[in-house]
């Protein structure tokens, strides 16, 4: 009774984390799964979970269209510098508001705070009218100003506890050896924080890749559509190109795929241990 008392619950345990891993990893395999299928068998009574026949012409159609490929570039440079200029605002807020003390520190946090809560359904109005004055509407430009009006809230409300979980010892040793604020800064606390400062980037470059409204009410010309927007103009009307829509659907969620793979790396280990001797 004593062992049934204690596998009991490790086994409601797997079955519940099997439970969510099924509900999450479902939607992507139904994505990839109508990628492969025959607009006929898209739209047949029965659903299958195999496609009867793989075929690769969705994949061709859409990496065939010029647009597509202009939107895969206008996504990743507009995610890229938007995560850059978040990134290096910031760290030295965020690093500011955890290693320096002064008068209204707390208040700044709480605005901060408060910027990252801030539904951004709010800002549609006010954020086209300054574009608009600006004469970015209907350019990607529009969203370098956009975006991180969002990100970076995000980025300096995560990256607090990341840098401030840095031993104020180790900043004493660089100060001691020579090294200065600013050095202190990017050379020391910088690099022990670069864990939390590639998963902030990660979850920032997602957001900024995978944002629609903004980019819907800010851009109309095809050679400056994002890839979200790209794959909504693919629906005339009330016909569904469910196998295209899903196949740029599938490409779409290659480069955020591979930045995390290949930033696995810094998101794992303790960066702080052996800094100081004891």
């Amino acid at each position: 009774m004593k062992k049934m008392h204690k596998i009991l619950p490790v086994v409601v345990h797997r079955i519940v984390l099997i439970f969510y891993i099924l509900c999450a990893a479902l939607p992507i395999y139904w994505m990839i799964n109508t990628s492969f299928k025959t607009q006929g068998e898209i739209y047949s009574k029965v659903p299958t979970i195999f496609p009867k026949e793989f075929v690769l012409t969705n994949y061709i159609t859409v990496l065939s269209d010029p647009k597509f490929l202009i939107a895969i570039k206008n996504s990743l440079m507009v995610a890229v510098v938007v995560v850059f200029i978040s990134i290096m605002i910031a760290f030295p807020v965020a690093y500011s508001l955890t290693r320096r003390q002064f008068v209204g520190r707390r208040s700044y946090s709480k605005l901060i705070l408060f910027c990252y809560l801030l539904p951004s359904s709010l800002m549609y109005l006010p954020m086209y009218m300054v574009v608009s004055k600006l004469g970015l509407v209907n350019h990607t430009a529009a969203l370098f100003l956009i975006y991180p009006a969002f990100t970076l809230p995000y980025c300096c409300w995560i990256l607090m506890p990341h840098v401030g979980a840095v031993p104020t010892s180790i900043e004493e040793a660089a100060v001691m050896d020579g090294c200065g604020k600013i050095g202190v800064m990017y050379r020391i606390v910088f690099r022990l924080a670069l864990s939390g400062i590639v998963s902030t980037a990660i979850f920032a470059f997602a957001n900024c890749w995978g944002e629609y409204l903004y980019a819907l009410v800010t851009l109309t010309s095809s050679e400056q559509l994002t890839v979200p927007i790209y794959l909504s103009n693919l629906i005339v009307g009330d016909m569904f190109p469910w196998g295209e829509i899903m196949a740029g659907g599938v490409i779409a969620c290659v480069p955020v795929f591979l930045l995390y793979m290949f930033s696995a790396g810094f998101l794992s280990g303790d960066r702080n241990a052996g800094g100081v001797k004891g």
